[in-house]
């Protein structure tokens, strides 16, 4: 079956750097859209970036020109690159195909962004 595991979250000072990771199985993950999304607390789950089987990227304007969204098709892996990390970013970060699959979205990584 389709399933995400993200990692690489933890707590972090604010103007630090963290980098996700997301593994992806049960589909051929170089054809698919996948995107990154979080959810803080009392907050419904909102996309952060998106990527293209080719690379082309989105980002919502809270998270340009600090945050990188990349994949690596042959490792079925795509990554998030946070920097200059803000404590508005505190949230728990999944990964999952764009649009996303509802029931697959894995335990996600916690990020929070605190002195």
């Amino acid at each position: 079956q389709v399933e995400f595991v993200a990692s690489g979250g933890g707590l972090v000072e604010p103007g630090g750097s963290l980098r996700l990771s997301c593994a992806a199985s049960g589909f051929i993950f170089s054809i698919y859209r996948m995107g990154w999304y979080r959810q803080a607390p009392g907050k419904e789950r909102e996309l952060v970036a998106r990527t293209t089987s080719g690379g082309s990227m989105y980002y919502v304007d809270s998270v340009k020109g600090r945050f990188t969204i990349s994949r690596d098709n042959a490792k079925n892996t795509v990554y998030l690159q946070m920097n200059s990390l803000k404590p508005e970013d505190t949230a728990v970060y999944f990964c999952n195909k764009y649009p996303p699959i509802l029931e697959s979205w894995g335990q996600g990584t916690q990020v929070t962004v605190s002195s």
